[in-house]
């Protein structure tokens, strides 16, 4: 597969992350964390908007009843897009001020799922922890231990859960049996080792095959991975830090990717001039829709 990754925003954006398609919208939301920013693309007319918050902005689920559902550094808020009004709900970690979340998505019966991760030192300290939002609002925090959590994705039948670790020494994919009725993920195992190929394991989705991709961080490529853990194929890019998959476009057969421009290795930036921007490449496979928070 070579599909080719083409520039549609040069965003610039220090930490694109969290891509979401809405199919309703036929939009691209995305967030840049280290700015605060949540951003509504549209690729249709190249039109950008974007609201600001005080606080890093890991990741954010759209609602059945409208808005958004934010997890920002101090807990998660309900937004309204069309107002710029925010109301916050909970922080699910007051004991944790030095922890921001990361990465998210929601599972098919509308529970929405995020991890935290350091604001400083990832390296050193496996402070995160996975959280489960549910269609009440209760929070609970289901793992631990992680040093940078990242990856969340769901098996098209909704029965595995996939969620990663990208720090430099532990970069693996884990699957769990996911029961859908409780929202509990049980069975730990490796689905997927990313010392095999380039980079570190970050955002995720799951394709109609249930082939699994992953952005490459610090590798220059995305990864399909079949679901027994083979690597399929492999997508170079031409920026060194893609974060976030998602699919989108009407077919869902076109492949959004964010990416970063902060802390790339010296003297790539000639090589790599619009990291940080949003990319999209048609792999002429399709996704399946992203699932909305039922709360």
């Amino acid at each position: 597969m070579t599909p080719r990754a083409d520039c549609i925003l040069d965003a610039r954006a220090r930490l694109g992350e969290a891509a979401l398609w809405s199919q309703t919208e036929q939009r691209l939301w995305w967030t840049d964390i280290s700015a605060g920013r949540l951003n509504r693309f549209d690729p249709a007319s190249g039109t950008n908007e974007s609201w600001d918050f005080p606080c890093p902005l890991g990741c954010f689920a759209l609602r059945s009843r409208g808005g958004l559902v934010l997890a920002l550094a101090n807990g998660w808020h309900s937004f309204d897009p069309a107002t710029g009004k925010t109301a916050f709900w909970s922080d699910p970690e007051p004991d944790r001020p030095g922890n921001r979340f990361n990465d998210g998505t929601t599972d098919p019966a509308g529970r929405f799922w995020a991890g935290t991760m350091p604001i400083e030192g990832a390296r050193e300290c496996a402070e995160g922890a996975l959280y489960r939002l549910d269609t009440d609002r209760r929070t609970t925090r289901v793992m631990d231990g992680f040093f940078v959590q990242n990856g969340l994705a769901f098996s098209p039948d909704g029965r595995v859960m996939y969620v990663s670790d990208s720090h430099p020494d532990i970069r693996t994919v884990w699957a769990y049996d996911y029961d859908i009725d409780t929202g509990t993920p049980t069975g730990k195992r490796v689905f997927f080792d990313t010392r095999q190929v380039r980079g570190r394991p970050d955002g995720g989705t799951v394709d109609a095959d249930g082939c699994y991709w992953m952005a490459g961080v610090s590798g220059w490529q995305l990864v399909r991975i079949t679901p027994d853990g083979r690597v399929d194929c492999t997508i170079d890019m031409p920026v060194e830090k893609p974060t976030k998959i998602a699919f989108g476009g009407r077919d869902l057969r076109t492949l959004f990717v964010t990416s970063i421009s902060e802390n790339i290795t010296p003297g790539t930036a000639e090589r790599q001039p619009q990291a940080g921007g949003i990319f999209a490449l048609d792999v002429g496979i399709p996704g399946l829709p992203s699932s909305s928070f039922w709360g």
